[in-house]
């Protein structure tokens, strides 16, 4: 599994133009699922996610997590992230999982950060969709499982 975890002063997902979801203050996430990916991998991640603490403190040190800051999530599927780019000119997706895995397991995710009481808005699987953000830092991570 592999996601992109930004942190945002806010953030929207639209389709055909129309906003479907937003959050202010909180984490943007692109969620990619690889083949063998399972819910132990989504267990990890949430947490992690979660409890990551990447929101400043008064003194301006990443000291507080989502759950501390009560900040907003939104997830947005992309299977693009775990395209191959190594080789040739064309991405290969050889490593993604298929797609009805990956959405079960994009749903299983988005529950689990549900679970934790925090704002929870997401895209829409599959679909074309227009993501806006305002990256707050701009503060970005790689999280791989």
């Amino acid at each position: 599994m592999k996601l992109i975890l930004q942190r945002v002063s806010s953030a929207s997902v639209a389709i055909d133009g129309e906003e479907i979801s937003s959050i202010n203050k909180g984490v943007l996430i692109l969620f990619g699922a690889e083949k063998g990916d399972g819910e132990r991998q989504a267990d990890f991640l949430a947490d992690k996610i979660l409890n990551l603490r990447i929101f400043p403190d008064d003194k301006g040190k990443m000291n507080f997590s989502s759950l501390d800051v009560g900040g907003g999530i939104l997830v947005v599927s992309q299977f693009t992230l775990v395209g191959d780019c190594s080789r040739g000119r064309r991405p290969g997706f050889d490593q993604a999982a298929d797609l009805d895995t990956a959405r079960i397991l994009y749903e299983y995710f988005v529950e689990l950060l549900i679970q934790s009481g925090l704002k929870v808005g997401t895209g829409r699987f599959a679909a074309d969709m227009e993501v806006k953000l305002v990256n707050d830092g701009p503060v970005t991570f790689i999280l791989e499982r």
